[in-house]
């Protein structure tokens, strides 16, 4: 019995290394097959890419020979080969093309393929007097073809791609007009792109490459008959012999596709990166572009793969053995539940008990909130009227002049009325009417600064609210011959409560006033302007400025700068949370007229959506 439940381990874990086993050579196939089909569709993308932009390239010039062949300057230069003027002429003609095109050369051949213009006629590798018949470009053009051929040139020693065409007076060939074109910047562009790509003529010779030590080389070995083609058209008779890159197939890949290894059998084995060989023809012309994809990420996605199901699998297996004890100590996982269970209801009746003493906790928070609104409040009004008291004698002294000369003027009406002279007694009752008007005004202005503020936001008039604020203090500067500047343009409006932002005016003007009391110049200078979506209002004074060390606590409350007796210190306290109430920002700097600046930062209110109201609320 023990030795067949030995026998039954044994083979039950053999059983399960085996199922572990096929799991990952399935994963390890699976997700490189998926790799691989992944790796195919970039590389197809890529190809395409590739060939537009190749084909993009090569339009660019396939126009200019025929174009040549109608100039008649080249015509009656192929009648009179001899006529120097028509020579000179048509080699700056060709000159100025290959210049504007970025053509390497661009020249006419006689039938015979002997070049008598060309646009290097000024250089010392010209094509001028040279004979190019043996190049296949223009044996084509001279049977009524379209030439296109990729070489390296036997006078420049530079490579590059002609394209040719029939020059016809009438119906009869009289020349060919070539056009040879540098495709160096395409290797140059391509050597910065993560695949390997390679562009190789009919015969399998690559002359472009992102890799430049491919360049004139072979994709395969060349038949005899191939290399006697080769030296008689010259293509490459500058790249000496021309040797195989190297290209070895290693395997057929699953959806078709050939993996292949650089530098032969030899040149890193097995573990030499394999690449996905991926061709494709190039429209008009039997060149084959090939791509090469490293296929080593997807070999890496394989063994990923395969490592993920491994250990996969290895926790399932493990998961069996933690059921299989599991249903050993049942009776313990059933007690552990049922403490579990008490725990459970322990923490629930925990946390229920905190959640009460967090609302209780909440409720006296919001009656706090409550409590310092309503302080604060209360801290506006007291403000406004300790402003009230600051501005007090101003004031008396603003209706002590109408108040003298309403018992004038009253006396004398009394006088005029007895004396039977009522013109004169009605002047000074209009007199005094107007008085009375100038009076009330001054009442009313006190009475609506004094007055508590609402709880919304309006579309306020800037400039109005700016009067109202200088009103109020005009006859202290008057007193006191402080030189008042107003920049304030008409139409600025901005989201504010018009009696609270005349609060703030009224307290900022009155602290720029006491700054002036030190002496020296007495200047003043309130500016509105308009920035952006904002509205900015700026109090300037000459005074003496702000201490630097004093900015950190300026806008603290109880906070002042002031001798004792003088001040709260809750005026600009006061004055930030008004701003801050209407989403604005209050701060301090120093102006240019030497003393301190405070600046109101507000939403502009020029503009209001069509679904919203006049006002909102703060």
């Amino acid at each position: 019995m023990v030795l067949t439940a030995r026998l039954r381990r044994w083979a039950a874990g053999l059983f399960a290394l085996a199922t572990v086993l096929a799991g990952v050579a399935a994963a390890y196939h699976l997700g490189e097959r998926a790799a691989l089909r992944s790796v195919r569709a970039a590389s197809a993308h890529r190809l395409d890419l590739y060939a537009a932009s190749l084909r993009s390239e090569l339009s660019r010039y396939e126009y200019l020979p025929p174009v040549l062949a109608l100039n008649q300057d080249v015509i009656r230069l192929l009648r009179t080969p001899r006529s120097t003027t028509l020579r000179e002429q048509v080699n700056r003609y060709l000159e100025t093309v290959g210049e504007h095109a970025g053509a390497s050369a661009v020249y006419v051949m006689d039938t015979a393929g002997l070049t008598l213009a060309a646009s290097n006629w000024n250089q010392p590798a010209s094509f001028v007097d040279m004979n190019f018949s043996y190049r296949p470009y223009f044996q084509d053009a001279v049977r009524g073809l379209a030439g296109r051929f990729y070489g390296i040139g036997t006078v420049s020693r530079e490579p590059g791609y002609y394209f040719s065409w029939a020059i016809r007076d009438g119906d009869a060939v009289v020349g060919v007009a070539a056009v040879k074109v540098n495709l160096d910047k395409l290797d140059e562009t391509w050597s910065h792109a993560a695949e390997k790509i390679i562009v190789s003529d009919g015969n399998g010779v690559v002359f472009l490459s992102s890799e430049p030590a491919w360049k004139f080389r072979t994709l395969g070995d060349l038949s005899e008959e191939t290399k006697g083609k080769l030296q008689a058209t010259r293509q490459y008779a500058e790249a000496g012999v021309l040797q195989p890159v190297g290209l070895t197939e290693t395997r057929m890949l699953p959806d078709g596709g050939r993996a292949v290894r650089l530098g032969g059998p030899e040149a890193g084995g097995l573990l030499a990166p394999e690449y996905l060989f991926h061709t494709r023809s190039v429209a008009g012309t039997d060149w084959t572009l090939v791509v090469l994809s490293d296929l080593r990420p997807a070999r890496s996605v394989a063994q990923t793969s395969a490592t993920v199901t491994a250990f996969a699998l290895a926790f399932l297996l493990l998961l069996a053995l933690y059921v299989q004890q599991r249903r050993r100590s049942m009776l313990d996982s059933l007690a552990s539940r049922e403490a579990l269970q008490r725990a459970h209801d322990e923490l629930e009746q925990k946390v229920q008990q905190r959640t009460e003493a967090l609302q209780s906790e909440i409720a006296e928070r919001r009656r706090a909130e409550e409590l310092l609104q309503a302080t604060l409040e209360d801290l506006v009004q007291t403000g406004k009227m300790a402003v009230l008291g600051q501005m007090s004698a101003g004031i008396t002294h603003e209706l002590n002049q109408p108040l003298a000369a309403l018992r004038t003027l009253s006396a004398n009406t009394i006088v005029f009325l007895e004396r039977g002279q009522q013109d004169e007694a009605v002047s000074n009752l209009r007199t005094i009417c107007h008085v009375t008007d100038h009076m009330g005004k001054i009442t009313a202005q006190l009475k609506k600064f004094a007055r508590k503020s609402g709880a919304r936001l309006d579309a306020v008039p800037v400039d109005a609210v700016v009067d109202d604020a200088l009103s109020l203090l005009q006859q202290r500067m008057r007193n006191e011959r402080v030189q008042l500047e107003r920049v304030v343009p008409d139409g600025l409006r901005a989201w504010c409560e018009g009696n609270r932002l005349e609060q703030v005016l009224v307290n900022l003007l009155a602290n720029a006033l006491d700054a002036l009391k030190a002496g020296g110049e007495r200047r003043v200078r309130i500016v509105a302007s308009a920035c952006g979506e904002a509205v900015m209002l700026e109090v300037h004074d000459s005074g003496p400025g702000l201490p630097p060390e004093v900015m950190p606590r300026l806008f603290e409350p109880f906070f002042t700068t002031k001798d004792q007796g003088e001040g709260l210190g809750l005026g600009l306290a006061i004055s930030a949370g008004i701003v801050r109430d209407f989403g604005g920002t209050l701060r301090a700097g120093r102006s240019p007229l030497g003393g301190a600046l405070f600046s109101i930062q507000l939403k502009a209110a020029t503009t209001l959506p069509a679904t919203e109201p006049l006002t909102q609320d703060v």
